[in-house]
């Protein structure tokens, strides 16, 4: 049983460091692809801005959805249930 507590607490921590990095990889990318086209059409800066803010948020949310699976694994196992079911408990 401490071996899937154990294994669980790795789990959320590759999930949380993994979103993360995913996140931070994929805001480093769009500010410089933002910074690129307001640097070529100074014009079309509102509307890139716009969609840059859209974009941001949808790789919040994924990285949100991550946390809250990290959260749900750590606070509500679902393994151990099967686990106890498993052993006879």
């Amino acid at each position: 049983m401490e071996t899937l507590y154990g294994m669980t607490a790795i789990a959320v921590g590759l999930i949380l460091g993994m979103g993360a990095l995913g996140t931070a990889i994929g805001f480093g990318l769009l500010g410089g692809k933002f910074l690129e086209g307001a640097a070529r059409q100074p014009e079309a800066v509102p509307m890139l801005q716009v969609k840059m803010f859209i974009v941001a948020g949808l790789l919040d949310a994924v990285t949100m959805i991550g946390v809250g699976l990290a959260l749900w694994f750590t606070t509500a196992n679902p393994f151990v249930a099967a686990v106890k079911a498993a052993a006879g408990h």
